[in-house]
């Protein structure tokens, strides 16, 4: 049994976070810490904060210490209209947040777009052990299912139109609007509604965050992936839904070999976008032997 909670775990995100931390002008990242032993980095994705890895926290915090971030215009961060919300913006932010805390022997885990950033941020560090990817970018381009979904930041104003739309309970189980992101659809309720979707609607700071985010998103950037896996010689471990319409299993395995160290995949199956918060204990129990090094 694990001395954390599920509720205790989700409210750590209902509540303030330990600390900020600046990262720039205007711009500070919100960080928790939980658990103890071996340091381990948790980078979320876009529109996520750090609440998205709750569910795993209570199969994790016996056995290694969660540091976790809400990145500039997500969570409860801080943020402003001069923030840099690039992806190499987030990636700069991350480093400042690895240099500020002090993290010498650190795993990281990455799911989604928070992939993108920690590689853009650490691959090659020194101080990085190991790596645990979940459903996150693939090179040498985008997925036609991601390239399209992120078309919306076209439309004016999209960050409105987004905001309504996923929080229409019946649309966003809309395969093209959220359904894709569970196996178990109602699963966009609950929790999954409260840290991500009702912020959208109730905050126009956050839903400025989101606009920024996508708007400044290059998808050229995807071409880079491949130069940055090959500086990655520590071992990865790949925990990937076998039903992900964005970033698709067969792609995931035709990219393992151009890491430049062991690269371990395990299959979640049913696993769809969000499959470490549908299934956190097995995402959990694969990912922990790589990220406490053993």
């Amino acid at each position: 049994m694990s001395s954390l909670e599920p509720e205790t775990a989700s409210d750590l995100f209902r509540n303030a976070p330990d600390r900020w931390i600046p990262t720039g002008p205007d711009t500070e990242v919100a960080y928790r810490n939980v658990g103890s032993g071996p340091d381990v980095l948790f980078v979320h994705g876009w529109p996520a904060s750090g609440a998205t890895y709750r569910g795993m926290l209570p199969h994790l915090a016996d056995h290694v210490t969660c540091h976790l971030l809400d990145l500039p215009g997500a969570g409860h961060s801080r943020f402003g209209a001069t923030s840099d919300l690039s992806i190499k913006g987030h990636a700069a932010a991350i480093r400042t947040v690895m240099d500020e805390l002090g993290l010498d022997d650190v795993a990281v885990v990455g799911h989604n777009s928070g992939g993108m950033f920690a590689r853009f941020a650490l691959a090659g560090d020194e101080r990085v052990r190991a790596w645990g990817l979940v459903d996150t970018e693939q090179p040498p381009k985008a997925h036609w299912r991601f390239a399209a979904f992120l078309q919306i930041k076209h439309v004016p104003k999209f960050e409105n139109v987004l905001a309504w739309a996923v929080n229409q309970r019946r649309l966003r189980r809309n395969e093209f609007v959220l359904g894709s992101c569970f196996q178990d659809r109602s699963l966009l309720d609950g929790e999954f509604e409260e840290f991500f979707l009702r912020p959208l609607a109730d905050d126009p700071h956050r839903r400025m965050g989101a606009s920024m985010f996508a708007r400044n998103f290059d998808l050229d950037l995807f071409g880079e992936l491949a130069d940055l896996h090959a500086k990655i010689t520590v071992p990865v471990h790949l925990a990937w839904g076998d039903d992900d319409p964005f970033f698709p299993l067969q792609r995931t395995k035709e990219m393992m070999a151009g890491f430049g160290g062991q690269v371990d995949l395990t299959v979640i199956e049913g696993g769809r976008l969000f499959h470490h918060e549908e299934f956190p204990e097995r995402v959990a129990a694969a990912l922990l032997p790589t990220l406490k090094g053993s």
